[in-house]
Order: C-alpha cells, then sequence, then structure tokens
C-alpha cells in the first residue's frame, strides 16, 4: 500500500489570472479555480487583511 500523494502548494506557470494563487490553491485543495478565485474576491468584500494576505502569498509561494 503506498502513501497518498500530497500536492506541495505552488504557483502554476498555466492557468495564472493575476499571481497564481488562487490557481495554487485551487489546485493543492482539489477545486476549480474559478470557484477559489471567485471566493477570493467576495472574502475582499469583508473587513479584514484579504488583500495583503494574497499579496504575501504572491511574494512567498514559489512558482513552478
Amino acid at each position: 500500500m503506498s502513501a497518498p500523494v500530497t500536492r506541495r502548494l505552488s504557483r502554476p506557470r498555466h492557468g495564472r489570472m493575476i499571481g497564481g494563487v488562487c490557481a495554487g490553491l485551487a489546485r493543492r485543495y482539489g477545486m476549480k479555480p474559478g470557484t477559489v478565485r471567485l471566493l477570493a474576491v467576495l472574502s475582499c468584500l469583508l473587513p479584514g487583511p484579504q488583500f495583503v494576505a494574497y499579496l504575501v502569498m504572491w511574494a512567498v509561494v514559489p512558482s513552478e
């Protein structure tokens, strides 16, 4: 029996819209990129540091 394959969080080279953060999160957690992008935009309507978190992830999460 083999161990489950876990994908590392990275920003893909293809399928990016701005920085690839949402596409990377979608791939990591098995979701559609459009769903993650919609959730990200909707979360920016709420008070909090969501936009800053996106920028930090853009800088920290490695590209493929």
